[in-house]
């Protein structure tokens, strides 16, 4: 089965990087059986970095034989859709006009940039039955991934990578997505409360979870670009260090690609949900000078 797949937004490098993943049969890590036959530029006039790169990749994509086309009601018909904005602010919006056409999106991170807009989006996928996966690609890059054993038992995870805070976007939503994700995919669901220290170079998010473990995410602005984590389980703490010795897109498609074909995210929607229920957290906590502020106080 060779699937036809449409993108929404071609502000962000992950693009170009999926173009040529699926499209080029000749890159070394080709994968194959999907491709992306259209594309809707998109772009945002509210995030600098949307206007600056637009046009760039607008043109990388269609030297891969990706059609350009002027709407989003341009993409009807294909098997599934890649929701790349890089504005997570215009996910809501763009995603309400997917789900007439019935099919299986991927919304690259953020799900939202805040937590009224991610579970919006949750109620529409519910209501019309439209299949949702959420995800960072660092949550699958090789030396993170595979740390815990099946018969080990989570208790701590630190997550640490780059966190640089913009002018334009919102805090975490940014670059702390990206640790957010190897967090919970080590912590799983339940986390109640969280706290956030800031310092000029290092944030730090404490996050608390019903029984009693804590999450930390640790990121910098210090050029420490690595991602990666340390975790305590009941038998050993471990070091993780994410490599790109296999590129990390490439390593998340071969879970994406499953997705648009069955309509099943190896994700449960509602730890993506809490995920960026933790970075509202974590802002809200940092705009109140660091005191603690509970998830279930969201709206």
């Amino acid at each position: 089965m060779n699937l036809k797949i449409g993108m929404v937004g071609l502000d962000t490098s992950h693009c170009p990087a999926f173009v040529n993943l699926l499209n080029d049969k000749n890159n070394q890590f080709h994968i194959p059986n999907c491709e992306i036959v259209k594309a809707f530029p998109g772009g945002s006039e509210n995030f600098s970095l949307s206007k600056s790169r637009i046009d760039q990749f607008t043109k990388d994509v269609q030297n891969k034989n990706v059609e350009i086309v002027e709407d989003i009601d341009s993409l009807a018909g294909l098997d599934g859709y890649f929701l790349e904005s890089v504005d997570g602010n215009q996910h809501l919006e763009q995603f309400k006009r997917l789900v007439k056409f019935g099919k299986p999106v991927f919304i690259d991170k953020p799900l939202a940039c805040n937590y009224a807009d991610a579970r919006e989006i949750a109620n529409i996928a519910r209501e019309h039955n439209i299949p949702i996966m959420t995800a960072s690609a660092i949550r699958y890059a090789k030396g993170i991934d595979k740390l815990v054993e099946i018969d080990e038992t989570v208790e701590s995870c630190e997550a640490f990578g780059p966190m640089a805070l913009l002018h334009d976007y919102r805090d975490y939503f940014w670059y702390g997505i990206h640790s957010a994700e190897v967090l919970f995919s080590f912590m799983g669901q339940g986390c109640i409360a969280v706290q956030t220290f800031n310092t000029e170079n290092v944030d730090v998010i404490v996050g608390t979870w019903g029984d009693g473990r804590i999450g930390t995410l640790r990121g910098n602005r210090v050029n420490a670009n690595n991602f990666g984590c340390v975790i305590t389980t009941n038998k050993a703490t471990k070091f993780g260090e994410a490599s790109g010795e296999i590129p990390y897109y490439a390593l998340m498609l071969k879970h994406i690609i499953p997705f648009f074909e069955t309509g099943n995210s190896p994700i449960n929607f509602e730890e993506s949900l809490e995920i960026i229920a933790f970075l509202e957290a974590a802002s809200q906590s940092l705009s109140n000078g660091g005191k603690p502020v509970k998830l279930e106080q969201l709206s």
